[in-house]
């Protein structure tokens, strides 16, 4: 399976529509080149520009969705779209979009563990609840979004519903950016998963990012890494290594605590 992370840079002086029209541009320029493309978090509006969440917020079904049901349609990929500032009920989320070859929305992310401690995202945005996976042709995908790197617990539950990989668009900055890859790789050793880390370019309300994305496979050597500045990283997985590393070493066969069925929701 051929992988495409298109780690945009966010302009703050760029419209959001301009901004989606080049994130739906450079999908369709993927065509021919992957079979799953990413985009990282909150690229629409800056992951830190949490004083423009209100107002860039849009339902599940909105601009967002269209251009990228559109341009994954276009492009013939299927697209894990990012996230977005999703509004719904009164609430806002950061929410990501799984998209078919077709343009089909297949599944959507509420992010679980929200960033800020007692400001921006962490009180301005509603958590989500549910575990997400999703079956692409020969791998089946769980799905985190930046802070939830953090968090071992929601990818192991994800492995217990049947991911080999793990896809995590990110907004994380650069002062940590060690952290990152650290993290980035943990979660693909402990869970004998690949891990596609997505993460923005530029600079979110003075906040500089990290960029450096980056594609982990199941035994934790990392497969490519991207630089700080806007940049495509293409790689190729193999799904079979991912059953060939949990037999050859199989280590999540000995779990003996937080063994439990997670809730889990399906398209």
């Amino acid at each position: 399976m051929r992988a495409s992370l298109i780690q945009i840079a966010v302009d703050p002086d760029e419209p959001v529509d301009a901004r989606r029209a080049r994130a739906a541009r450079l999908v369709r320029e993927e065509s021919g080149h992957a079979d799953l493309v990413v985009l990282p978090e909150l690229w629409t509006v800056g992951a830190f520009a949490s004083d423009l969440f209100a107002a860039e917020s849009e339902p599940l079904n909105g601009p967002t969705h269209r251009a990228m049901a559109e341009a994954a349609r276009d492009a013939g990929v299927w697209l894990h779209a990012g996230s977005f500032v999703e509004a719904e009920g009164g609430s806002l989320y950061n929410t990501s979009l799984v998209l078919s070859p077709d343009g089909e929305l297949v599944a959507s992310y509420r992010k679980i563990h929200r960033f800020g401690f007692d400001k921006g995202e962490a009180v301005l945005m509603a958590a989500g609840e549910d575990l997400v996976t999703v079956d692409l042709p020969h791998l089946t995908v769980g799905v985190g979004t930046c802070y939830d790197l953090r968090f071992p617990e929601l990818f192991r539950g994800l492995v217990d519903a049947g991911a080999q990989a793990f896809v995590v668009p990110a907004g994380w900055p650069a002062r940590r950016r060690a952290h990152w890859s650290l993290l980035a790789r943990a979660r693909a050793v402990e869970n004998q998963a690949y891990v596609l880390a997505c993460g923005t370019a530029g600079t979110h309300a003075g906040v500089e990012q990290a960029g450096h994305s980056i594609v982990v496979d199941p035994w934790g050597e990392t497969l490519a890494e991207a630089g700080p500045d806007e940049e495509i990283l293409r790689v190729v997985l193999d799904p079979a290594k991912v059953r060939t590393t949990r037999e050859e070493f199989p280590a999540l066969k000995d779990r003996v605590l937080g063994v439990a069925t997670p809730r889990i929701r399906r398209p």
